[in-house]
């Protein structure tokens, strides 16, 4: 993802600054109990991991890097979550998404990541779209998207292709205004 000066309408969502992210707020903002029918999809559960996601891209700001978040879930179970770790770790390819699915992939001893979904807030790069595929991820539901790298129908459409032998099931824009203000902030804040 390109990091340099975006626009401040850059991601889809709402940039007002009275919603700042940052401790207790954000804490109770985006805690809460997964809700009863969390194993099946549907619209409080894919609220639920995707505050799961902007709770685990908060994480990121603490080594100032984008702040974008991941979470691996299967039946319900989050198998895995992470953030952007490229200034950590000083590696172009310590995306959330790429950590998220190398945990999952850990936890569950396959490089197949069948019957999962992944949830991230902001729409996956291409590199992230072909790791994606390759894992096999069954469904991906992103927040914001990306109109200057996202790779699921933004700019590419990676995850969409019909010559690839893998095509998950994509729904975008769960919270997306919360999702876009997080990095809309960041990046007005490096200005």
């Amino acid at each position: 993802m390109n990091t340099s000066d975006p626009p401040e309408d850059r991601y889809s969502g709402d940039s007002s600054p009275e919603n700042r992210y940052g401790g207790d707020q954000y804490e109770d903002r985006y805690s809460g109990d997964p809700p009863e029918d969390c194993p099946g999809a549907g619209e409080e559960a894919e609220a639920y991991f995707m505050r799961l996601a902007l709770r685990e891209a908060e994480r990121a700001l603490v080594h100032d890097d984008v702040p974008i978040g991941a979470v691996l879930v299967r039946g319900g179970e989050v198998l895995a979550a992470a953030h952007n770790e490229r200034e950590l770790r000083a590696d172009p390819t310590a995306h959330a998404e790429i950590l998220a699915l190398r945990e999952a992939s850990r936890v569950l001893g396959s490089w197949r990541l069948l019957d999962c979904t992944l949830y991230v807030t902001l729409e996956p790069c291409a590199m992230c779209a072909g790791a994606i595929v390759l894992a096999r991820v069954a469904r991906v539901v992103y927040g914001a998207t990306d109109p200057k790298a996202g790779a699921c129908g933004s700019v590419l459409d990676v995850l969409g292709e019909p010559r690839l032998n893998h095509r998950p099931e994509v729904l975008s824009g769960v919270l997306a205004p919360d999702c876009g203000q997080l990095l809309s902030e960041f990046f007005a804040s490096r200005r």
